[in-house]
């Protein structure tokens, strides 16, 4: 479908002309429909599906066509590098109505402060906003939600995970009951049709299917352990001189602090990006990596999802990301817009099972690596076991090729 299928206003669709939108994508086509018709909605799809729009678009719509004063949208992320990147697509998409939101996050300084109070007291129509930061707003009493007609909780599985259901649930019992409620998931385990069932009334649903890997990435796995991961990381660098856009996930920031580091000592182009530095911060480490004054990012999963990172030649998974359907959403970082990309796993032996998983759910056995000859020999692919190992020739082991 088009987007001028829809009655969408002609505001709306002069600007996603502008922005060189045309087709829909499947969240788009299932939802903005239920949308606009005024029905709640829990909808289900991954990351890179163009889910933001397929709620922007008619929630937008709404506030064209019916005029009105305060806030009317609240928009509610986890993180604030997601909530930046909505807000900058409201900008966009909103530019001919004359939308501007106000984004509210921490980490700022108090004139960061000072400016979310000013927006939210002057009742800026669309809110985005992170629920810890939203929360301190209101419990100075001047937020005020009265006049709220679409409440959309975007990545819910991710705010659930980091344990803001309390703060959502408390926000939400300041938001007027009739209202438009929109719910949006990567995936959608039995704690969102919980929540979901407290907050929404009689919702339609979407479910898009999680997406393969695009077909323009790479997969391969190293089969190392713990010892072996930094000096693969120094080998992978050292032997990929053409890549200069290289991003490398870790589970922890301690991880992160001490890769960065290590990488550092050996003169690479370098930063690290994990929650503990503050926005300003992170804005500068992205631009400079967007840039490609940095040529190699090492994060936590901050930047799995919700981040629109062009061109990145190479993507390690530093640990098999705990959640199979994460792997996907940092694979996804790479291959974009029909471009080529690599994705490499190291996998220790406590994390086979794990990796197993995401076989699964991928439908297809990665490429397993021993690490080069000078770091020694790895740990055998034998998941299930408990065990490792260690000595012997290495050797793929367990699953039969699907045929």
């Amino acid at each position: 479908m088009k987007f001028s299928d829809f009655a969408l206003s002609d505001q709306l669709l002069d600007s996603i002309s502008y922005l060189g939108f045309n087709e829909t994508t499947p969240i788009q086509e299932q939802s903005i429909p239920e949308i606009l018709d005024g029905r709640d909605l829990i909808a289900c799809a991954q990351t890179g599906t163009g889910k933001t729009a397929a709620y922007l678009l008619p929630v937008l719509n709404d506030l064209i066509n019916q005029k009105g004063e305060g806030i009317r949208v609240l928009i509610i992320v986890p993180t604030r590098e997601l909530a930046i990147q909505i807000g900058q697509q409201i900008m966009g998409v909103g530019y001919a109505a004359n939308i501007t939101p106000a984004v509210i996050y921490g980490g700022g300084d108090g004139s960061d402060w000072e400016q979310q109070k000013q927006a939210l007291r002057s009742g800026a129509a669309v809110v985005v906003a992170t629920p810890g930061k939203l929360l301190s707003h209101m419990k100075m009493g001047y937020v005020n939600f009265n006049n709220i007609r679409h409440l959309v909780l975007d990545e819910a599985d991710r705010m659930l995970d980091i344990g803001f259901q309390d703060d959502l649930l408390k926000i939400v019992s300041f938001v007027p009951e009739k209202r438009q409620t929109l719910m949006f998931s990567a995936t959608m385990p039995g704690n969102i049709r919980s929540f979901a069932n407290k907050i929404l009334n009689q919702p339609a649903e979407v479910n898009i299917e999680v997406s393969k890997p695009a077909e323009g990435v790479l997969q391969a796995a190293y089969l190392v352990y713990e010892t072996q991961k930094t000096p693969l990381i120094h080998h992978l660098l050292k032997d990929k001189p053409e890549y200069h856009s290289i991003l490398v996930f870790c589970s922890t920031k301690k991880k992160v602090a001490e890769l960065s580091r290590a990488l550092k000592k050996e003169k690479y182009q370098v930063e690290a990006m994990s929650s503990d530095l503050e926005q300003s911060e992170r804005n500068q480490v992205m631009n400079r990596f967007k840039a490609r004054n940095t040529r190699v990012l090492v994060a936590t999963d901050v930047l799995s999802r919700g981040i629109d990172i062009k061109d990145i030649n190479l993507v390690v998974n530093y640990d098999v990301p705990g959640d199979a359907e994460d792997y996907v959403h940092r694979v996804g970082r790479t291959a974009r817009a029909d471009t080529t990309g690599v994705a490499l796993t190291m996998i220790s032996p406590d994390d086979m099972d794990k990796f197993l998983r995401i076989e699964r759910l991928i439908d297809r056995e990665v490429t397993k690596l021993p690490p080069p000859p000078d770091l020694g020999e790895g740990p055998a692919w034998n998941p299930g076991s408990g065990k490792t190992r260690s000595k012997g020739n290495f050797r793929s082991k367990g699953r039969k090729k699907k045929r």
